[in-house]
Formats: C-alpha cells, structure tokens, sequence
C-alpha cells in the first residue's frame, strides 16, 4: 500500500541521502525517522532545526538516530 506520506518520504530520503556514503543504510534510517516524524530536513546534512522530531530521535547508545 503507498500513500502520500510513502511518496513524500521516498523522495525526500533519495534527496537527503543522495551524498551519503552509505545510501541504503542512509534510506532505511531517513525512512523510519520520516514516517515517524512527517518531515525530512532540506539538503543532504544538517537544518535540524526545520524538523525538530527528526532531530529528537536517538539510537539505544544515544546517538542521532536520523541522517
């Protein structure tokens, strides 16, 4: 089933993890944290600050869950 958030995620997850390294690590986190969240920060890295859910989740050791 796909609705419009899958849709919106997908895109914006290709967006932001377009530089990574490590890109499907990077879309199956940016996913999780977009569905989640409803938001994915502009540019590859960084502007926290437009999703402050996004930027709030935290893996088990504490550290930034989200690309």
């Amino acid at each position: 089933m796909c609705t419009h958030t899958d849709i919106y995620c997908g895109s914006a997850c290709i967006a932001r993890c377009r530089l990574s390294s490590r890109p499907n690590l990077c879309h199956r986190a940016c996913g999780t944290c977009c569905a989640r969240c409803n938001c994915v920060p502009p540019g590859t890295y960084g502007n926290y600050d437009k999703c402050k859910c996004y930027a709030s989740l935290t893996t088990h050791d504490g550290r930034r869950k989200c690309p």
